[in-house]
């Protein structure tokens, strides 16, 4: 009978040793990796590059422009790889945080925190919602705005005063007299905006996370660069592609590919450009006193199209000419 009593705390105990022995390996492999990160510090400060998937990556690594550093080509923290290096003479810290908001946030949150950054450039592809806007182009808004905060209410729903806009789905009925939808209404709620300049543990409502101006002025100097027009030898888009500095932007972790939501968040916000991670970058990095701003090239029309998305085949062009102007950008920068 002792014997069988002993049996489950051997279990237990040989359960508890294979746990500690990989978080033992992550604890020391997170050490080395803030020691690294303290080490390079002493060689700042750095300009942050934030991107969010591969293609996007692989485009602006195939530029050849970024130089790893050959000490410390990079540093991997909480499953992100942080690349050191320089790009038009800037020493550089780049990272790739993965799609969504809560990815984007916190990614450049940690960069913020752990490394010696002066600022943050985040750059990607995003949906064109601005018919005057084509495939190709690169937009630099001048505003971002959150536009994933809902109350989701019934048909007829009580709209807050604080509600910045809305959306009744029953308008969307084909056709519009079949009735009553049961979907109701869907308020939009501005962003709860946390400051170093503002009063702790105090928001402040924020509908538009404005660009930094001194580098959206900079940026402006770029408008006219020549941008590619192909993918490749035999598609080629019907006009050239331009860079546009000022419109606005909106993010939600939100896939926009349908031509009516599209149009409401052109009519409705007057934005060009839907992605997935600007305004989580753009709050974040003002939220602790950075400068930030963002470039997004168009890879499709969110929706807009006839057909299949084009992303899969004009993504690698929007994010070609997006890692062209990032490159003058940085170029520009004092």
């Amino acid at each position: 009978m002792a014997e069988t009593k002993r049996r489950p705390c051997l279990v237990v105990l040989i359960l508890m040793s294979s746990l500690a022995f990989p978080l033992a390996a992550t604890s020391l492999r997170r050490r080395k990796s803030l020691e690294t990160i303290k080490s390079l510090n002493q060689n700042g400060p750095y300009l942050g590059l934030i991107t969010v998937y591969p293609p996007e990556e692989d485009a602006f690594f195939s530029t050849g422009a970024f130089k790893h550093d050959p000490k410390h080509p990079f540093v991997d923290l909480s499953g992100r790889r942080y690349r050191v290096g320089k790009l038009e003479g800037k020493k550089i810290i780049y990272v790739r945080c993965g799609v969504g908001m809560v990815n984007a946030a916190a990614t450049t949150q940690q960069m913020l925190d752990l490394f010696d950054i002066t600022g943050i450039v985040h750059f990607g592809i995003a949906g064109n919602a601005n018919n005057s806007m084509s495939i190709g182009d690169v937009s630099i808004p001048q505003e971002v705005a959150h536009t994933g905060i809902w109350d989701w209410l019934k048909q007829n729903g009580t709209l807050e005063t604080d509600i910045v806009a809305h959306l009744d789905i029953g308008s969307y009925n084909v056709p519009k007299n079949r009735g009553i939808n049961l979907l109701g209404r869907i308020g939009y709620r501005n962003e709860q905006f946390f400051s170093e300049s503002g009063n702790p543990n105090t928001a402040q409502p924020l509908l538009w996370a404005r660009i930094s101006q001194n580098w959206l002025n900079l940026a402006a100097n770029l408008e006219g660069m020549k941008l590619e027009q192909c993918v490749n030898s035999s598609l080629c888009l019907p006009q050239k592609p331009k860079l546009v500095v000022g419109l606005r932007g909106s993010t939600a972790n939100v896939f926009v590919d349908n031509a009516a939501y599209r149009e409401f968040l052109f009519n409705t916000f007057h934005v060009s450009s839907v992605d997935m991670e600007s305004s989580a970058v753009v709050t974040t990095s003002l939220s602790n006193g950075f400068a930030v701003i963002v470039i997004r090239g168009l890879s499709d029309l969110a929706g807009g199209q006839p057909g299949k998305n084009s992303i899969d085949i004009f993504g690698p062009l929007a994010a070609r000419n997006t890692a062209k102007v990032v490159i003058q950008f940085v170029k520009t920068l004092p």
